[in-house]
């Protein structure tokens, strides 16, 4: 064929371009890592484990979460006050959206009717509304020091948030917007977690060595047990199986894998470098945890137990999220 004929130039150009969309649409979704003192976002190839672009957000982003239509990944940053929009597949910037009040972790309600953020700085938990696109604030309530993460039940009931500074673990009913309970927790508390039939609540200790564990009914929830994981227990990840959860212990630098019907540690990762967020991949093989000292994104094999990629990114990485993950529950 010569390319000199224009009507073969031209489906040549066409046979490229279909070429490269099939290459595109082939190609698996990045790994995004927020770097928290850098004010970005690393986007990172999990093919070639390169590190493709880095994308600028507000101050202090810490964590992320996807919208419940899967079109946009939020990156939340706590001192920018400000909710950044971006393409979960291609990491294309889409919109952000100012006038949040310090972000610092949030999360949908299974229902998709409500995002609760906590403000780590201001100390209060706002309620927003969310009609499939924008948000609206619903209700603000004041809390004690420093709320760190928020954990909601699987009726889109209730929200658990915990209190880093004062030791504390409280409930908010959504319904009403108000608080429900509060209740002593041990050192500084960091991510929550709901095990499935919305049982038990598991508290991660990041000024101790373990996950508290405490059962939830009618009134205030009981305290079952302390299960020893490693010192600075901080962030947990359902492993999709319907049956683990990983914690990352910050200050041990490792990651347990906890049983939910047992409620016992039954396998410990190596994780250099303070591990802190996790995602976990599609198949299941391999955790992503962002090395919050070293300036890595990890890359753990967990039949082998051992340490396979490490890429470099900002400082202090914070959430890592990706789209080709394993069932977060």
């Amino acid at each position: 064929m010569k390319l000199s004929n224009p009507r073969n130039l031209f489906l040549a150009l066409v046979w490229a371009l279909c070429s490269l969309m099939a290459i595109a649409a082939d190609a698996p979704p990045p790994i995004f890592v927020l770097n928290s003192l850098d004010a970005s976002v690393s986007v990172i190839d999990p093919v070639s484990w390169k590190e493709t672009q880095r994308i600028p957000t507000g101050k202090e982003p810490h964590h992320l979460y996807l919208t419940p239509d899967e079109k946009s990944l939020l990156v939340a940053s706590a001192v920018g006050d400000s909710l950044l929009f971006v393409d979960p597949r291609t990491a294309a910037v889409q919109r952000t959206l100012r006038g949040i009040s310090d972000p610092y972790q949030l999360r949908f309600s299974p229902d998709m009717k409500w995002l609760v953020t906590v403000a780590n700085r201001l100390n209060h938990v706002d309620i927003y509304h969310w009609n499939g696109s924008e948000l609206t604030l619903a209700k603000r309530i004041a809390t004690s020091k420093t709320p760190s993460h928020v954990w909601i039940d699987s009726t889109s009931t209730m929200a658990y948030a915990t209190m880093q500074d004062s030791n504390e673990l409280v409930s908010i009913d959504l319904g009403s917007q108000t608080l429900k309970w509060r209740v002593k927790t041990g050192a500084t508390p960091a991510d929550v977690f709901g095990t499935p039939g919305d049982k038990f609540l598991l508290v991660g200790l990041t000024g101790g060595t373990g996950v508290e564990v405490y059962e939830l009914g009618k009134g205030q929830p009981r305290l079952s047990k302390t299960m020893r994981t490693g010192a600075g227990a901080h962030a947990f990840r359902a492993l999709g199986d319907k049956r683990h959860v990983l914690v990352s212990n910050r200050v041990a630098n490792t990651i347990s894998k906890i049983d939910y019907s047992t409620l016992e540690v039954v396998d410990t990762y190596p994780a250099p470098g303070g591990p802190d967020c996790m995602d976990v991949s599609s198949d299941g093989r391999f955790i992503y945890v962002a090395s919050r000292w070293i300036k890595k994104l990890t890359v753990i094999d967990m039949a082998a137990r051992k340490v396979v990629q490490q890429v470099s990114v900002g400082r202090s990485p914070h959430g890592v999220w990706t789209l080709d993950h394993a069932p977060r529950h």
